[in-house]
């Protein structure tokens, strides 16, 4: 039983839950991801840990509402159980002995940047945070980063509404022009990944990214997930998600994250015409 105990949006599209599930929870590490199904039948999504109590017995993760399975999972509730869920899957994120890091979330990936600062900062590294979003309506976990002991907490938008105005990768630069850091790990949208790791690798600092290819089982055993790293295929589920931003090709990245995103789009409409017929 997955029961759903937490459930808060954090804005239009963005929501934070948490379910229990405290064989999980005990063996949960950052980075580590979860694959999870709304109901019997339905598909399996990939989503990452947010947070998690070993002693509670409870995990949680942040989704945006993209597609046909993320809305349905948007409109359960608290005391409402989930069909399965997975995990954790994937290799934990290295955080021993990186010295002085930065650690950039965008967007969604913002969610999954926090246990990873926070278990940086536990291992005993210098940690400068820096956050993104398009507009101050669509940070999240700000309060979370400002409770942990960091060097410094970076706010960025595009529009300026809140802290710099501008994208993540100008103080990554600065950072890295100064001397500032010896290690960067860069977690969002893949395009927002693909250019911390060519401001990084233009000035010499090592650069780890968080990919998020298409998946199915999670395990290695589909093929979906897999990406080019150094020349070699990866699959993102076993051998991942971390590696080497100066070594992703990117661009099939993005293209292979695009391949059914006309279906998910119409696979959403038609469940919003079903929600609405049954107002």
């Amino acid at each position: 039983m997955f029961s759903i105990v937490h459930k808060r949006q954090l804005s239009e599209s963005v929501f934070e839950m948490g379910v229990e599930a405290p064989q999980i929870a005990r063996k949960a590490r950052a980075g580590q991801f979860l694959m999870l199904r709304v109901a019997e039948g339905g598909e399996r999504i990939p989503l990452t840990f947010s947070d998690w109590s070993a002693d509670e017995g409870w995990i949680r993760f942040i989704f945006m509402r993209v597609g046909k399975t993320t809305h349905m999972l948007s409109h359960m509730e608290p005391g409402e159980v989930l069909a399965d869920v997975v995990g954790p899957l994937g290799t934990p994120t290295h955080v021993e002995g990186l010295g002085r890091v930065a650690v950039v979330g965008g967007g969604v990936g913002t969610a999954v940047a926090y246990p990873v600062a926070r278990a940086m900062v536990e291992a005993g590294n210098e940690v400068t945070v820096i956050v993104g979003a398009r507009t101050k309506d669509l940070l999240i976990l700000i309060d979370e980063f400002e409770a942990l002991p960091l060097k410094e907490l970076i706010v960025v938008t595009d529009d300026g509404s809140a802290g710099e105005k501008g994208l993540v990768t100008a103080p990554l630069a600065r950072l890295a022009d100064a001397g500032a850091i010896d290690h960067a790990m860069a977690i969002g949208p893949a395009i927002m990944m693909k250019f911390c790791a060519q401001t990084t690798k233009e000035r010499g600092v090592p650069c780890t990214v968080s990919l998020n290819p298409i998946m199915v089982d999670g395990t290695g055993m589909c093929g979906a997930c897999r990406v080019t790293v150094g020349g070699e295929t990866k699959f993102g589920c076993v051998d991942g998600p971390d590696f080497d931003g100066h070594l992703v090709d990117f661009e099939e990245l993005m293209s292979r994250q695009r391949v059914y995103a006309d279906m998910e789009r119409e696979a959403d409409v038609e469940y919003s015409k079903e929600c609405r017929c049954h107002l």
